[in-house]
């Protein structure tokens, strides 16, 4: 983004923010002037060096917590601790996901339970607990990070597909039940985004992926930081889309 957003006093909430998509989103606002509420589910370590960049890049104050955002309690801690200290928020970015790469029939009850817990049920409970904050506020947005196969569905990647479906149905949903709070509510619908989560394919087949993309390669995580920020930007009238971001893919 070639212009800095107004930031001012403004805090942004980023769930699944120690890698990938969720860590460039990160940095990408606090070069805004956000404050910031970030977690991530098992590599504090790697959210520490985050929040180390953030304030580097510009972000008044960063709150780090590790927390399972597929347990419904953890989730609801981590938001009432951003509450307690910065008082609101104005921006959720529902990042927290998993994928589960196999055949649906060797799919197990627990692993189902996991990924949807995990993919819808973390933006539910962030939601949940941000929402009344915003609508007292009549001020928020939510930008919930979905996939293209929640549109198109992918094969080997039903119940990813399925939670990503329901991300977007909820995004659609709640834009139209907020948009008289003055809340936006809009989806990104990645294509094939360059992060840890698609190593499990190996290079032989990412090589192969890219050569299925029109525009040649593979997406950046710096690339849905930027479309984060162009929604941020966008007027409010902009609701309960959902924005697919895939270099021409489907």
């Amino acid at each position: 983004m070639s212009e800095k957003i107004n930031a001012g006093q403004k805090t942004a909430v980023i769930t699944g923010a120690s890698r990938g998509i969720g860590r460039a989103v990160a940095l990408a606002l606090a070069e805004q002037g956000y404050r910031l509420g970030l977690c991530c589910r098992k590599d504090i370590r790697k959210l520490r060096e985050v929040e180390s960049r953030a304030l580097n890049a510009g972000a008044p104050k960063v709150l780090v917590r590790q927390a399972d955002m597929s347990v419904y309690e953890e989730g609801t801690e981590f938001a009432e601790a951003v509450l307690r200290e910065f008082g609101h928020a104005d921006v959720l970015v529902n990042n927290a996901g998993m994928s589960i790469v196999g055949l649906f029939q060797d799919l197990t009850p627990q692993d189902w339970r996991k990924i949807t817990d995990t993919n819808i049920g973390s933006v539910y409970t962030m939601c949940h607990a941000l929402l009344p904050s915003m609508i007292h506020r009549k001020a928020g947005r939510i930008i919930n990070i979905s996939s293209v196969w929640g549109s198109v569905g992918g094969s080997c990647e039903v119940a990813y597909s399925a939670t990503k479906g329901a991300v977007n149905a909820l995004t659609r949903a709640l834009g139209k039940e907020l948009a008289p709070s003055g809340i936006a509510v809009n989806a990104i619908a990645c294509g094939a985004i360059d992060t840890q989560m698609n190593t499990v394919f190996g290079k032989e087949a990412l090589d192969g992926l890219a050569q299925e993309i029109p525009a040649g390669r593979m997406g950046r995580p710096e690339e849905v930081a930027d479309t984060v920020l162009a929604l941020l930007e966008a007027p409010l009238y902009l609701t309960g889309q959902v924005i697919t971001l895939d270099g021409g893919w489907t």
